[in-house]
């Protein structure tokens, strides 16, 4: 699948382990599970990282859109 817009990447990525990036260098993985038009993203089985290293637990969590600096795959 060609992507051609932000919400195609996204789409091919529900279900699946992104890293996201938060204003602030914070830095979260686990499953996309939802997002919406303003980017806000639900995440499962989230884990907070610090300097790639996991250091919480966090469980299902709603991120607001405008925290987030960038998501990856």
């Amino acid at each position: 699948m060609t992507v051609e817009r932000p919400f195609d990447f996204l789409n091919e990525n529900v279900d699946k382990t992104v890293l996201v990036r938060l204003k602030g260098k914070k830095e979260l993985r686990g499953k996309l599970k939802a997002f919406d038009v303003h980017m806000n993203i639900v995440l499962d089985e989230a884990e907070e990282l610090e300097e790639g290293k996991v250091i919480s637990k966090v469980g299902s969590m709603l991120v607001r859109g405008d925290n987030i600096v960038f998501i990856s795959p």
